[in-house]
Order: structure tokens, then C-alpha cells, then sequence
């Protein structure tokens, strides 16, 4: 759940990719980096903090060219070090940076492969780095003093067959322009754009198309899954589809809660696809408690809002904004530890007691996680004076962790995890739960492009499109839990 963009302009861009990041800060608020082409000199600027904090006037006065790429970055599991800001360069061969987005299934075994193999030596954890020293070496192995398209397209033709797992990418490479794809199965999003300009054409790509609204951009497509394009310094636009034969299963999850409403991913609008998960809500509402004696419907800001309002438009229950959100806290589903979690839970919100007070309230939020942020959330509505507190989810009950980019925690952390939806009210301390159901949840989201038939709904349903080792999952649980976060702070 990174940000990226890259864009090669006409003129200047590092404005350009400073306010692109502004807009996909809600992807990633942990490090923030832009590096540009001037001339034959990459100039690269990154470290650890929010994009207005990342980078000062000075910072942004050095970043000159008309080519570059950025990245905002969420800290996944072995990744959370101040040295693993993006974007990554190497100078062999021709001078690579590359920023990236998702995760890699089989990082470890890459990294093996990379020195024992290859000769190349992997700095820190992040499989972002290996990425970036595996399409250094497609590249090198085409053996060329000079590269034609052909030639990029197949050394990521070579990274695809040695990756497994969701990736979008953005890669500089010098000399050539900007090479940018996505994994075979489209797991994690990225969106073509063009805008006319009195020199020519200008291109971007980017996670999400709100990226390309805000500077002007049309949107032209999503890239295809397993496709390369690559858009040249001298302002051609190439492509090719470097991978075949997988079955096209984009994350639900970015429906969900990580994109912002006003983007379209995969010809979908997210804004629309979260009324059709509160319509779809509703309907389960009405079957299992036509009954329902709920007085108001009181969304969890921002991501549920959608949701709630289309939810309680079905219901013919007035929504009511029962929370304020401090506007200056960061998301809790990225807090580092529980302790922090809870503490920002109180910092975030602040009820509105005559919301609330002797009132039957359906709280909604988009999803339950932990349910740190829930449990929280359902005792301020106790005391903010609620007779009764009922709890929705726009989405089904997350079982299992994600392992495409999206840092969910140990399966033992998910309040879901081995737990009947009763038990789960129960420990959130709600007097009633209900979830979306996964078919309602895919239809909702397929309803605006019905050429999607497939999802990664892992975290819901368990099933890892890529497959996964057992032996990875059993890592992946001790490296996000919360005692493995703890002890990597004390060391």
C-alpha cells in the first residue's frame, strides 16, 4: 500500500511529482522520495516523514529535470527502516531508480539467487531493492551498448518470471525514459495518463488516477496486468504485454479502504462501488433484522462514509455525523504497535453526545481489522450515552493476512481469526455485528466493470492467487506481529 508516480514532461516535474504525492499520501506516511533526470545526472531526494515534511524548498530547488519518479511509502513487515525510503538506484547497468509498490511472495529466495547467481548484493529488507537488482539484471544480461524498447520490455519479460507476488513499479531508467508495469495478475493498481501541452504531449502513470486528475492529466487506462510501458525521453509511448496466461485478479481490498473515493481503478469508480457495498449492507440488514429499531446511522470517518450514507438511504434511517476526525492523526491501521494504536484511536475521534445519547445507533465502519480501532470506537458510543450500539462492516470478516503489499498482522491479531461473527460482537463489545458477504462485496465492485471476474480477496477468503509457501506464511506472522515490533524497537 505504497504511492507511486512518474511523469516525463516538458518541462520541469518535480512539482508536479511533489503534488501527485500529496494526493496518494493516504497510500503511505512513512518516507517520502523523488528522484528526476538532469541530463546524464539522476538527482534523488527521500528519507522518512510526510511528503510536506520530506521535502523543503531547498530539497525540491535541487530536483531539476523534466523526468521523474516518486513514492510515498507504508512501512510492510522487514521494511521499516529510515535506509529503505524509495525510490532504490543502482548504477549498473545504465543508472536504475525504482519505486514500487505491493509485495514479493518469494523475496527471500530471489535475494539468494541475486548473489549466488547473479552477483549482486541485496542492502537491506526490502523487496523493493531486489526488484530493482533483478530488472538491473534482465537488463544487463540483453548485453547492449544502446537498448531499444524491445530490449526493456524484455528484461521485465525476465521479471516477471522470476517474481511472484502483486507488484506496480516505476522504474528511471537513464538514457531511456520510464519503464512502468505491473505483476501478471494486476494485483496492485496503476493508471496511464497523457495532457497536451504547447511543446508536446507529456505521460504520467500512477497508483491512482486522482494522481493525474489533480495536475491535469486524462486518464487514458489502467495498465494491463503483466504489460510494460515504457515512456521515452524523447516523448514516445511504447508497450507491450510482458506475461500471459494468469487470470486478471485485482485487490478488493483497494475498494474497500485504501483508494480515495474519487478515483477509478480498473474503469470503476471507488466512490460508486462503496454505495453499492452500503446498498448491498442494507439488504442483508433488512433480511436478517426487518425490525431493526435503529435510530441513526453513524459512519466511522473517512472511508466508511461512503458506505453509510447509501446504507442508510436504503434503511430510511438518517445518517448523522456522530464523530469529529482530527484531520492531523495518521491512520490507525498503520500504527506501529497496540499501544499506539489505542492511544490515537482517543487522539482521532471525538463524539458528538446528543448523536448518540438515548439513541439505538448502527455504527459503520469499512472494515474490521484488529478491531482495536472498533472496540474503541463502540465504548465512546456507550458513553457518549447510546442505548443500544450495533456495528457494521462494509466488508466480509478479515481471517487472513495480506501478503500483496497491505501490512494486516498476524492472524492471531485479527479479531476475526477463529471467531463466529457472535464472538467477534462480543469482543468488540458490540450488542450486534454484521458483515458484508463476500459475494456481495465482488458484486458490488464488478457491477462497474463486469469484465472483472476475479478479485484477490485473500484476506477474506484465504485463497493467495500467486500461492504461498507455508513456511512464508508462518514467517510473515511472526515479522508483523506486534511482539516482533516491539522487540525490533528495543534492539
Amino acid at each position: 500500500m505504497c504511492g507511486i508516480i512518474g511523469i516525463v514532461g516538458k518541462s520541469e516535474v518535480a512539482s508536479a511529482l511533489y503534488d501527485g504525492l500529496t494526493v496518494l499520501q493516504h497510500r503511505g506516511q512513512d518516507a517520502a522520495g523523488i528522484a528526476t533526470v538532469d541530463g546524464a545526472r539522476l538527482r534523488l531526494h527521500k528519507a522518512r516523514g510526510l511528503v510536506r515534511d520530506v521535502f523543503q524548498r531547498d530539497d525540491m530547488l535541487k530536483l531539476r529535470g523534466r523526468v521523474g519518479i516518486g513514492h510515498c511509502r507504508y512501512p510492510t513487515a522487514g521494511s521499516d527502516d529510515v535506509g529503505e525510503a524509495q525510490p532504490f538506484y543502482v548504477n549498473s547497468p545504465y543508472g536504475i531508480a525504482l519505486a514500487h509498490n505491493g509485495n514479493l511472495v518469494n523475496a527471500e529466495a530471489i535475494s539468494n539467487e541475486l548473489f549466488e547467481g547473479d552477483r549482486r548484493h541485496i542492502n537491506t529488507n526490502s523487496d523493493s531493492e531486489v526488484l530493482l537488482n533483478v530488472l538491473a539484471h534482465e537488463l544487463q544480461i540483453q548485453d547492449r551498448m544502446s537498448l531499444t524498447p524491445d530490449h526493456l520490455f524484455k528484461a521485465v519479460a525476465g521479471v516477471h518470471e522470476r517474481a511472484r507476488g502483486g507488484y506496480a513499479v516505476v522504474a528511471l531508467v537513464l538514457g531511456y525514459g520510464i519503464l512502468a508495469f505491473r505483476d501478471p495478475h494486476g494485483i496492485r493498481p496503476l493508471v496511464l495518463g497523457e495532457r497536451d501541452t504547447p511543446e508536446g504531449k507529456e505521460y504520467a502513470v500512477a497508483s491512482e488516477s486522482v494522481a493525474l486528475d489533480i495536475l491535469g492529466f486524462r486518464r487514458l487506462r489502467d495498465i494491463e496486468p503483466g504489460e510494460a510501458v515504457l515512456l521515452g525521453f524523447d516523448g514516445s509511448l511504447h508497450h507491450r504485454r510482458c506475461a500471459d496466461g494468469y487470470a486478471h485478479t485485482p485487490c478488493i481490498f483497494e475498494y474497500v479502504y485504501l483508494a480515495r473515493p474519487d478515483s477509478m481503478i480498473e474503469d470503476v469508480s471507488v466512490y460508486k462501488a462503496r454505495l453499492r457495498m452500503g446498498e448491498r449492507l442494507a439488504a442483508k440488514i433488512r433480511r436478517l433484522r426487518p425490525d431493526h429499531g435503529i435510530d441513526a446511522v453513524i459512519p466511522i470517518p473517512d472511508t466508511a462514509r461512503t458506505a453509510a450514507s447509501s446504507l442508510a438511504s436504503e434503511l430510511g434511517v438518517p445518517m448523522r455525523e456522530g464523530f469529529v476526525k482530527n484531520r492531523y492523526i495518521g491512520r490507525t491501521f498503520i500504527m506501529p504497535g497496540q499501544s499506539e494504536r489505542v492511544k490515537s484511536v482517543r487522539r482521532k475521534l471525538n463524539a458528538i453526545d446528543l448523536e448518540f445519547r438515548r439513541k439505538t445507533v448502527l455504527l459503520v465502519d469499512d472494515s474490521i481489522v484488529r478491531g482495536t480501532t472498533s472496540k474503541q470506537i463502540i465504548q465512546m458510543a456507550r458513553e457518549a450515552g447510546a442505548t443500544k450500539v450495533y456495528f457494521a462492516s462494509a466488508a466480509p470478516p478479515v481471517r487472513y493476512p495480506n501478503v500483496y503489499g497491505i501490512d494486516m498482522p498476524a492472524p492471531a491479531e485479527l479479531v476475526a481469526h477463529n471467531r463466529s461473527e457472535e464472538e467477534v460482537a462480543e469482543a468488540l463489545g458490540a450488542d450486534w455485528l454484521v458483515y458484508q458477504d463476500l459475494h456481495d462485496l465482488v458484486a458490488a465492485v464488478n457491477e462497474g466493470n463486469e469484465e472483472l471476474k476475479n478479485f484477490d480477496t485473500s484476506c477474506f477468503s484465504g485463497e493467495y492467487v500467486t500461492g504461498v509457501q507455508s513456511d512464508y506464511l508462518r514467517e510473515l506472522e511472526f515479522s508483523r506481529s506486534d511482539e516482533a515490533k516491539t522487540l525490533k524497537r528495543a534492539s
